[in-house]
């Protein structure tokens, strides 16, 4: 099980599109989303195949930060028939290493 301790703050750069560099720290769920869009390219995430409580809770506050992504509307079958969101990475996004002194 994941402690609270594991997800404290780390840094990433964010190349966007353009080719401007950002940097920005990202702890706790919000690093998870992160970390979850990072990893799974651009495929995107959707609450369905990485869940989690809150993913668009999750994206505002990364888009708030300046971290591009983009909201797929896509459709879904079975007993509750309806849509869901794809969120999808439009920038690179890597995992800074802290340094040691």
């Amino acid at each position: 099980m994941a402690r609270k301790s594991d997800w404290g703050a780390a840094l990433f750069s964010i190349t966007h599109p353009n080719g401007l560099t950002d940097a920005v720290a990202v702890s706790g769920r919000d690093r998870w989303a992160l970390e979850a869009l990072v990893k799974s390219g651009s495929k995107g995430c959707t609450p369905i195949d990485t869940p989690g409580p809150r993913w668009s809770g999750y994206v505002h506050n990364l888009r708030k930060l300046g971290v591009p992504i983009e909201t797929v509307t896509e459709s879904h079958d079975g007993p509750f028939a309806g849509t869901h969101a794809r969120y999808v990475l439009k920038a690179t996004v890597k995992r800074l290493e802290a340094r040691t002194a």
